[in-house]
Protein backbone atom coordinates (compact mmCIF):
# COMPACT_ATOMS: atom_id res chain seq x y z
CA UNK A 1 0.00 0.00 0.00
CA UNK A 2 1.28 3.59 -0.71
CA UNK A 3 -0.59 6.34 1.52
CA UNK A 4 -0.30 10.19 -0.33
CA UNK A 5 -0.14 12.47 2.53
CA UNK A 6 -0.63 16.45 2.31
CA UNK A 7 -0.81 18.90 -0.49
CA UNK A 8 1.76 19.49 -3.28
CA UNK A 9 1.25 23.50 -2.51
CA UNK A 10 3.48 22.97 0.81
CA UNK A 11 6.43 21.40 -1.21
CA UNK A 12 10.02 22.97 -0.72
CA UNK A 13 10.01 24.00 -4.28
CA UNK A 14 13.45 25.90 -5.78
CA UNK A 15 11.97 28.92 -7.72
CA UNK A 16 14.81 28.60 -10.28
CA UNK A 17 13.23 25.40 -11.81
CA UNK A 18 10.02 26.18 -10.89
CA UNK A 19 8.90 26.00 -14.70
CA UNK A 20 10.10 22.43 -15.06
CA UNK A 21 8.16 19.67 -14.47
CA UNK A 22 8.77 16.31 -14.09
CA UNK A 23 6.70 12.39 -14.19
CA UNK A 24 7.35 10.75 -10.65
CA UNK A 25 5.99 6.89 -10.43
CA UNK A 26 5.22 5.19 -7.38
CA UNK A 27 5.90 1.92 -7.38
CA UNK A 28 3.57 -0.28 -5.47
CA UNK A 29 5.32 -2.31 -2.42
CA UNK A 30 4.74 -6.03 -1.44
CA UNK A 31 5.32 -6.84 2.47
CA UNK A 32 4.90 -3.38 3.92
CA UNK A 33 3.52 0.42 2.85
CA UNK A 34 5.49 3.74 2.36
CA UNK A 35 4.42 7.43 2.40
CA UNK A 36 5.23 9.98 0.40
CA UNK A 37 4.49 13.91 1.09
CA UNK A 38 3.59 16.38 -0.08
CA UNK A 39 0.87 14.14 -2.22
CA UNK A 40 1.28 14.05 -5.88
CA UNK A 41 -1.15 15.19 -8.27
CA UNK A 42 -3.36 12.31 -10.32
CA UNK A 43 -0.77 13.06 -13.14
CA UNK A 44 2.48 12.69 -11.11
CA UNK A 45 3.81 15.41 -12.51
CA UNK A 46 5.92 17.32 -9.76
CA UNK A 47 7.37 20.60 -10.18
CA UNK A 48 11.52 20.99 -10.33
CA UNK A 49 12.90 21.21 -6.88
CA UNK A 50 10.12 19.87 -4.75
CA UNK A 51 11.38 17.73 -2.08
CA UNK A 52 9.69 14.69 -1.50
CA UNK A 53 9.25 12.80 1.72
CA UNK A 54 9.25 9.31 1.35
CA UNK A 55 8.59 7.14 5.17
CA UNK A 56 8.54 3.32 4.91
CA UNK A 57 6.66 0.70 7.34
CA UNK A 58 7.45 -3.01 7.06
CA UNK A 59 4.72 -5.24 7.53
CA UNK A 60 4.73 -7.80 10.60
CA UNK A 61 7.43 -10.59 9.82
CA UNK A 62 9.49 -8.26 7.31
CA UNK A 63 11.66 -5.86 7.56
CA UNK A 64 12.85 -2.97 5.54
CA UNK A 65 15.58 -3.44 3.05
CA UNK A 66 15.54 0.05 1.30
CA UNK A 67 13.56 3.12 0.30
CA UNK A 68 14.66 3.87 -3.44
CA UNK A 69 14.07 6.07 -6.76
CA UNK A 70 15.26 5.14 -10.26
CA UNK A 71 15.78 7.02 -13.61
CA UNK A 72 16.58 6.50 -16.70
CA UNK A 73 20.93 6.30 -17.53
CA UNK A 74 23.42 4.77 -16.11
CA UNK A 75 26.02 2.12 -17.73
CA UNK A 76 22.98 -0.52 -17.33
CA UNK A 77 19.98 2.21 -18.50
CA UNK A 78 18.48 2.81 -15.43
CA UNK A 79 20.13 3.89 -11.90
CA UNK A 80 18.96 3.36 -8.58
CA UNK A 81 19.64 5.66 -5.41
CA UNK A 82 19.14 3.93 -2.00
CA UNK A 83 18.42 5.14 1.33
CA UNK A 84 18.81 2.47 3.79
CA UNK A 85 17.06 3.93 6.74
CA UNK A 86 12.37 4.31 7.42
CA UNK A 87 13.36 7.93 5.68
CA UNK A 88 14.19 9.21 2.60
CA UNK A 89 14.68 12.87 1.06
CA UNK A 90 14.23 12.93 -2.70
CA UNK A 91 14.41 16.30 -4.56
CA UNK A 92 12.39 16.00 -8.00
CA UNK A 93 14.92 16.81 -10.66
CA UNK A 94 14.10 14.63 -13.29
CA UNK A 95 11.78 11.54 -14.51
CA UNK A 96 11.35 9.04 -11.40
CA UNK A 97 10.30 6.21 -9.61
CA UNK A 98 10.02 5.77 -6.55
CA UNK A 99 9.46 2.83 -4.06
CA UNK A 100 10.51 0.97 -1.01
CA UNK A 101 11.76 -3.22 -0.99
CA UNK A 102 11.35 -5.50 2.27
CA UNK A 103 12.72 -8.25 3.11
CA UNK A 104 11.40 -11.25 5.44
CA UNK A 105 12.98 -10.61 9.21
CA UNK A 106 14.89 -13.90 9.26
CA UNK A 107 17.14 -12.40 6.61
CA UNK A 108 18.61 -9.75 8.88
CA UNK A 109 17.20 -10.44 12.65
CA UNK A 110 20.43 -12.15 13.78
CA UNK A 111 23.02 -10.32 11.80
CA UNK A 112 24.87 -6.80 13.02
CA UNK A 113 25.02 -4.44 9.79
CA UNK A 114 27.85 -1.77 9.66
CA UNK A 115 27.68 0.31 6.80
CA UNK A 116 29.68 2.45 4.73
CA UNK A 117 33.35 1.74 6.98
CA UNK A 118 35.62 3.71 4.65
CA UNK A 119 39.02 1.71 4.45
CA UNK A 120 41.02 4.46 1.95
CA UNK A 121 40.96 7.71 -0.26
CA UNK A 122 43.29 7.94 -3.60
CA UNK A 123 40.75 9.88 -5.61
CA UNK A 124 37.63 11.88 -5.27
CA UNK A 125 35.28 8.93 -4.00
CA UNK A 126 35.55 7.74 -0.20
CA UNK A 127 36.55 3.94 -0.65
CA UNK A 128 33.88 1.72 1.59
CA UNK A 129 33.06 -1.83 2.82
CA UNK A 130 29.79 -2.83 4.53
CA UNK A 131 30.37 -5.81 6.90
CA UNK A 132 27.50 -8.43 8.00
CA UNK A 133 28.54 -10.15 11.11
CA UNK A 134 26.52 -12.43 13.08
CA UNK A 135 25.41 -11.67 16.36
CA UNK A 136 28.44 -13.35 18.64
CA UNK A 137 30.28 -14.03 16.31
CA UNK A 138 34.10 -15.04 17.18
CA UNK A 139 36.85 -16.29 15.23
CA UNK A 140 34.46 -16.79 11.86
CA UNK A 141 36.17 -17.19 8.82
CA UNK A 142 35.94 -13.76 6.83
CA UNK A 143 33.82 -14.11 2.99
CA UNK A 144 34.68 -10.77 1.05
CA UNK A 145 32.09 -10.01 -1.71
CA UNK A 146 33.65 -7.40 -4.75
CA UNK A 147 31.01 -6.04 -6.76
CA UNK A 148 30.58 -6.47 -10.89
CA UNK A 149 29.34 -3.72 -13.19
CA UNK A 150 32.16 -3.47 -15.71
CA UNK A 151 34.60 -2.22 -13.43
CA UNK A 152 32.79 1.51 -14.43
CA UNK A 153 29.24 1.19 -12.12
CA UNK A 154 27.90 -0.03 -8.89
CA UNK A 155 28.32 -0.22 -5.97
CA UNK A 156 29.22 -2.17 -2.57
CA UNK A 157 25.45 -2.46 -2.36
CA UNK A 158 24.36 -3.99 -4.92
CA UNK A 159 25.59 -7.07 -3.54
CA UNK A 160 23.57 -7.11 -0.20
CA UNK A 161 21.59 -9.85 -1.33
CA UNK A 162 24.33 -12.63 -1.48
CA UNK A 163 25.85 -11.04 1.70
CA UNK A 164 22.50 -12.11 3.66
CA UNK A 165 22.98 -15.16 1.93
CA UNK A 166 26.29 -16.15 3.02
CA UNK A 167 25.92 -15.08 6.53
CA UNK A 168 23.01 -17.80 7.01
CA UNK A 169 24.00 -20.30 9.02
CA UNK A 170 25.98 -17.92 11.31
CA UNK A 171 29.02 -19.21 9.76
CA UNK A 172 30.80 -16.30 7.94
CA UNK A 173 31.72 -12.63 8.59
CA UNK A 174 30.58 -11.20 5.36
CA UNK A 175 31.70 -7.94 4.00
CA UNK A 176 31.07 -6.18 0.89
CA UNK A 177 33.96 -3.93 -0.83
CA UNK A 178 33.67 -1.11 -3.17
CA UNK A 179 36.42 0.66 -5.57
CA UNK A 180 37.32 2.91 -7.59
CA UNK A 181 35.69 3.08 -11.50
CA UNK A 182 38.68 2.93 -14.58
CA UNK A 183 39.06 5.83 -15.91
CA UNK A 184 37.18 9.58 -15.10
CA UNK A 185 34.45 8.28 -14.10
CA UNK A 186 34.68 9.01 -10.32
CA UNK A 187 35.76 12.33 -11.18
CA UNK A 188 39.41 12.30 -10.61
CA UNK A 189 41.60 13.58 -12.49
CA UNK A 190 43.90 11.37 -13.53
CA UNK A 191 42.12 8.26 -15.02
CA UNK A 192 42.52 5.29 -12.60
CA UNK A 193 43.83 2.28 -14.49
CA UNK A 194 42.89 -1.49 -13.99
CA UNK A 195 45.56 -2.40 -11.68
CA UNK A 196 45.15 0.55 -8.97
CA UNK A 197 41.30 -1.15 -8.71
CA UNK A 198 43.31 -4.49 -7.95
CA UNK A 199 45.11 -2.06 -5.22
CA UNK A 200 42.06 -0.93 -3.85
CA UNK A 201 40.58 -4.89 -3.34
CA UNK A 202 44.13 -5.33 -1.53
CA UNK A 203 43.51 -2.06 0.25
CA UNK A 204 40.11 -3.05 1.71
CA UNK A 205 41.68 -6.70 2.06
CA UNK A 206 44.33 -5.29 4.62
CA UNK A 207 41.99 -3.13 6.38
CA UNK A 208 39.43 -5.84 6.80
CA UNK A 209 42.32 -8.05 8.21
CA UNK A 210 43.33 -5.22 10.97
CA UNK A 211 39.91 -4.40 11.92
CA UNK A 212 38.55 -8.25 11.41
CA UNK A 213 38.41 -8.61 15.62
CA UNK A 214 35.74 -6.19 16.19
CA UNK A 215 33.26 -7.54 13.86
CA UNK A 216 33.81 -11.32 15.27
CA UNK A 217 36.49 -12.38 12.49
CA UNK A 218 39.27 -14.72 11.81
CA UNK A 219 41.82 -12.56 9.22
CA UNK A 220 43.91 -15.00 8.69
CA UNK A 221 40.83 -17.69 7.22
CA UNK A 222 39.85 -15.76 3.90
CA UNK A 223 37.26 -16.44 1.20
CA UNK A 224 36.61 -14.43 -1.46
CA UNK A 225 33.87 -13.94 -4.32
CA UNK A 226 33.35 -11.91 -6.91
CA UNK A 227 30.59 -11.37 -9.81
CA UNK A 228 31.28 -10.18 -13.38
CA UNK A 229 34.22 -7.66 -13.42
CA UNK A 230 34.24 -8.59 -9.46
CA UNK A 231 35.16 -12.01 -11.10
CA UNK A 232 38.40 -10.62 -12.18
CA UNK A 233 39.12 -8.68 -9.52
CA UNK A 234 38.68 -11.43 -6.82
CA UNK A 235 40.67 -13.87 -8.82
CA UNK A 236 42.72 -11.21 -8.93
CA UNK A 237 43.16 -10.85 -5.06
CA UNK A 238 43.32 -14.53 -4.35
CA UNK A 239 46.05 -15.35 -7.05
CA UNK A 240 47.99 -12.37 -7.91
CA UNK A 241 48.75 -11.46 -4.19
CA UNK A 242 52.38 -12.59 -4.59
CA UNK A 243 52.99 -9.27 -6.68
CA UNK A 244 51.77 -6.93 -3.77
CA UNK A 245 55.30 -4.57 -3.38
CA UNK A 246 56.45 -0.86 -3.50
CA UNK A 247 58.20 -1.46 -6.74
CA UNK A 248 55.34 0.41 -8.92
CA UNK A 249 53.74 -0.80 -11.50
CA UNK A 250 55.55 -1.05 -15.11
CA UNK A 251 57.10 2.12 -13.81
CA UNK A 252 60.69 0.36 -14.25
CA UNK A 253 61.00 -2.15 -16.94
CA UNK A 254 59.30 -5.54 -16.13
CA UNK A 255 58.31 -4.30 -12.74
CA UNK A 256 55.01 -5.06 -11.79
CA UNK A 257 54.17 -4.74 -8.24
CA UNK A 258 51.08 -3.87 -6.25
CA UNK A 259 50.87 -1.38 -3.80
CA UNK A 260 47.46 -1.61 -1.68
CA UNK A 261 45.46 1.42 -1.65
CA UNK A 262 45.03 0.99 2.71
CA UNK A 263 48.50 -0.15 4.48
CA UNK A 264 48.21 -0.71 7.96
CA UNK A 265 50.52 1.47 10.48
CA UNK A 266 54.00 0.19 11.10
CA UNK A 267 53.64 -2.95 9.14
CA UNK A 268 56.00 -3.66 6.15
CA UNK A 269 54.45 -4.07 2.65
CA UNK A 270 56.46 -7.78 2.61
CA UNK A 271 53.96 -8.23 5.96
CA UNK A 272 51.06 -7.27 3.79
CA UNK A 273 51.63 -8.93 1.55
CA UNK A 274 52.46 -12.43 3.41
CA UNK A 275 49.40 -12.07 5.31
CA UNK A 276 46.84 -11.48 2.40
CA UNK A 277 48.60 -14.00 0.39
CA UNK A 278 48.46 -16.47 3.04
CA UNK A 279 44.96 -15.38 4.36
CA UNK A 280 43.07 -16.16 0.76
CA UNK A 281 42.29 -19.98 1.04
CA UNK A 282 39.09 -20.43 -1.72
CA UNK A 283 37.68 -17.83 -4.46
CA UNK A 284 34.71 -18.33 -6.23
CA UNK A 285 34.75 -16.01 -9.33
CA UNK A 286 31.50 -15.84 -10.85
CA UNK A 287 30.86 -15.30 -14.53
CA UNK A 288 33.79 -12.85 -15.08
CA UNK A 289 36.75 -12.65 -17.42
CA UNK A 290 40.47 -14.17 -16.24
CA UNK A 291 43.18 -13.08 -19.01
CA UNK A 292 43.16 -8.96 -20.36
CA UNK A 293 43.07 -10.03 -23.87
CA UNK A 294 38.56 -9.94 -22.86
CA UNK A 295 39.05 -6.75 -21.82
CA UNK A 296 41.22 -4.54 -23.68
CA UNK A 297 39.22 -1.93 -23.84
CA UNK A 298 39.27 -1.09 -20.08
CA UNK A 299 43.08 -0.92 -20.44
CA UNK A 300 44.88 1.94 -19.73
CA UNK A 301 47.90 0.65 -22.09
CA UNK A 302 48.89 -1.41 -24.95
CA UNK A 303 52.09 -2.98 -23.52
CA UNK A 304 51.22 -6.78 -23.44
CA UNK A 305 53.43 -6.89 -20.01
CA UNK A 306 50.81 -4.81 -18.59
CA UNK A 307 48.10 -6.99 -19.80
CA UNK A 308 49.64 -9.74 -18.20
CA UNK A 309 50.36 -8.69 -14.59
CA UNK A 310 46.40 -8.02 -14.26
CA UNK A 311 45.30 -11.28 -15.54
CA UNK A 312 44.79 -13.78 -12.95
CA UNK A 313 45.53 -16.91 -16.14
CA UNK A 314 48.97 -15.37 -16.49
CA UNK A 315 49.38 -16.58 -13.16
CA UNK A 316 47.84 -19.64 -12.02
CA UNK A 317 50.26 -21.14 -9.05
CA UNK A 318 51.07 -24.87 -8.80
CA UNK A 319 49.07 -26.33 -6.11
CA UNK A 320 52.15 -27.97 -4.75
CA UNK A 321 53.65 -24.11 -3.89
CA UNK A 322 50.14 -22.63 -3.74
CA UNK A 323 46.27 -24.03 -3.19
CA UNK A 324 43.42 -21.80 -4.39
CA UNK A 325 40.16 -23.79 -4.65
CA UNK A 326 38.05 -22.42 -7.23
CA UNK A 327 34.28 -22.42 -7.23
CA UNK A 328 32.85 -20.55 -10.70
CA UNK A 329 29.42 -20.77 -11.94
CA UNK A 330 28.18 -18.89 -14.85
CA UNK A 331 24.75 -18.28 -16.39
CA UNK A 332 23.93 -20.51 -20.16
CA UNK A 333 22.28 -17.70 -21.28
CA UNK A 334 25.24 -15.15 -20.49
CA UNK A 335 25.28 -12.84 -23.65
CA UNK A 336 28.66 -11.25 -22.13
CA UNK A 337 30.91 -13.93 -20.87
CA UNK A 338 30.76 -16.99 -23.25
CA UNK A 339 31.33 -20.40 -21.88
CA UNK A 340 34.89 -20.48 -23.72
CA UNK A 341 35.83 -17.74 -21.61
CA UNK A 342 35.29 -19.77 -18.60
CA UNK A 343 36.62 -22.67 -19.72
CA UNK A 344 39.92 -21.85 -20.53
CA UNK A 345 41.31 -20.95 -16.66
CA UNK A 346 39.36 -24.00 -15.67
CA UNK A 347 41.68 -25.94 -17.77
CA UNK A 348 44.63 -23.93 -16.53
CA UNK A 349 43.87 -24.48 -13.26
CA UNK A 350 43.31 -28.20 -13.56
CA UNK A 351 46.41 -28.33 -15.44
CA UNK A 352 47.99 -26.81 -12.38
CA UNK A 353 46.56 -29.37 -10.10
CA UNK A 354 44.27 -26.79 -8.37
CA UNK A 355 40.73 -27.70 -7.25
CA UNK A 356 38.05 -25.96 -9.42
CA UNK A 357 34.22 -26.58 -9.97
CA UNK A 358 32.53 -25.01 -12.82
CA UNK A 359 29.13 -24.90 -12.77
CA UNK A 360 27.03 -24.06 -15.66
CA UNK A 361 23.42 -22.29 -14.65
CA UNK A 362 21.02 -23.44 -17.01
CA UNK A 363 19.18 -20.65 -18.27
CA UNK A 364 20.24 -17.79 -16.63
CA UNK A 365 21.94 -15.04 -17.64
CA UNK A 366 24.41 -12.51 -16.16
CA UNK A 367 24.68 -10.79 -13.10
CA UNK A 368 22.15 -13.16 -10.92
CA UNK A 369 23.69 -12.34 -8.17
CA UNK A 370 22.97 -8.95 -8.00
CA UNK A 371 20.21 -7.18 -5.87
CA UNK A 372 18.83 -4.14 -6.79
CA UNK A 373 15.06 -3.00 -5.68
CA UNK A 374 13.25 -3.57 -9.13
CA UNK A 375 10.73 -6.73 -9.33
CA UNK A 376 12.52 -8.59 -12.27
CA UNK A 377 16.32 -8.48 -10.57
CA UNK A 378 15.05 -9.71 -7.50
CA UNK A 379 13.09 -12.32 -9.04
CA UNK A 380 16.22 -13.36 -10.82
CA UNK A 381 18.58 -13.05 -7.83
CA UNK A 382 15.68 -15.43 -5.81
CA UNK A 383 15.37 -17.96 -8.40
CA UNK A 384 19.49 -18.37 -9.58
CA UNK A 385 21.18 -16.41 -6.94
CA UNK A 386 19.69 -18.16 -3.64
CA UNK A 387 20.20 -21.80 -4.61
CA UNK A 388 23.93 -21.04 -6.31
CA UNK A 389 25.03 -18.62 -3.40
CA UNK A 390 24.29 -21.65 -1.09
CA UNK A 391 26.43 -24.03 -3.55
CA UNK A 392 29.14 -21.36 -3.14
CA UNK A 393 28.61 -21.03 0.42
CA UNK A 394 29.23 -24.85 0.95
CA UNK A 395 32.22 -24.87 -1.18
CA UNK A 396 33.44 -22.50 1.30
CA UNK A 397 32.99 -24.86 3.86
CA UNK A 398 34.65 -27.84 2.49
CA UNK A 399 37.96 -25.81 2.43
CA UNK A 400 37.34 -23.51 5.48
CA UNK A 401 35.75 -25.99 8.09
Amino acid sequence: MVVLATSISSAKINPETVQDMHKVTLVSPENGSYTVSPELPKDGMVAAGTELTVEATPADGYSLDVIYYTFKGGMWGTTSVENFTPTMKVTVDKDMSVGATFVENDLVDNINVTQDVVYAQPGVKPLKYDVYSPKGAKDLPLAIIVHGGGWSSNNEDIMRGLARELIKGGKYVVYSIDYRWVGPLDGDKEPNAMHQLIEDVFGAIAHIQEHAAEYGGDPTQIAITGDSAGGHLSASAAILGPMIGDGGFGKANGVYEYMPSYMPKGKTIDAVKNEITEAIKVVAPSYGPFNASDFKQFMPEVKQAYFDAVSPAMHVPNVADRAIPHFIVRGTEDPLIPNEMIQGYVELLKENGQTVEYLQVDGAGHAFFDWKPDAQTRATFAKYGVPYAAEMKSFFDSVLY
